[in-house]
């Protein structure tokens, strides 16, 4: 298999999708956010004096999916039919879970999207808990199942669900 964004000098490039069929698109990613466990009881009894963690978090994903070609040099901008993101604590694992599902009728994959609403989600969480806790990191962030276009359904092996 070769890398589709590189010419044949090896010279990076946008692939050329206009011959490709316009198919449903879906993908799923997730990460989490683990922090001390004082800062995750902070954000579930809503004592961060930014305001809504889960809700900001919840809608810079849902901003940052819709703008990933700007992010993503190489990425197709795309027309996007759905974006969810779930932003969810783990008291056992002193987390915040994360997870983006993004949608497209589209001549190419929303992976990128997925994983950038994810990224997104996790830095907003940061940003807005860094001031009591610097410690925090974004972790796994990963495509977790995809589906649609030419390579069909794909599900990561070692997920739950």
């Amino acid at each position: 298999m070769s890398l589709t964004h590189l010419d044949e000098a090896g010279r990076a490039q946008m692939v050329d999708v206009g011959e490709k069929p316009i198919t449903r698109r879906e993908c799923v990613a997730r990460g989490a956010v683990h922090m001390a466990p004082a800062t995750l009881a902070e954000l579930v009894e809503g004592k961060n004096p930014k305001g809504d963690v889960f809700a900001t978090a919840r809608l810079a994903g849902i901003q940052a999916a819709k703008r990933t070609a700007d992010w993503i040099p190489l990425a197709h901008p795309l027309p996007l039919d759905l974006v969810e993101v779930h932003v969810t604590p783990d008291r056992e694992s002193h987390c915040i879970r994360l997870e983006a599902r993004v949608c497209a009728q589209a001549r190419t994959g929303v992976e990128m999207e997925a994983m950038v609403a994810v990224s997104a989600a996790g830095l907003t969480v940061y940003d807005m808990c860094k001031a009591i806790d610097r410690s925090m990191s974004l972790e796994s962030v990963r495509l977790v199942r995809k589906s649609g276009g030419k390579s069909g359904e794909w599900k990561r092996t070692d997920e739950a669900k």
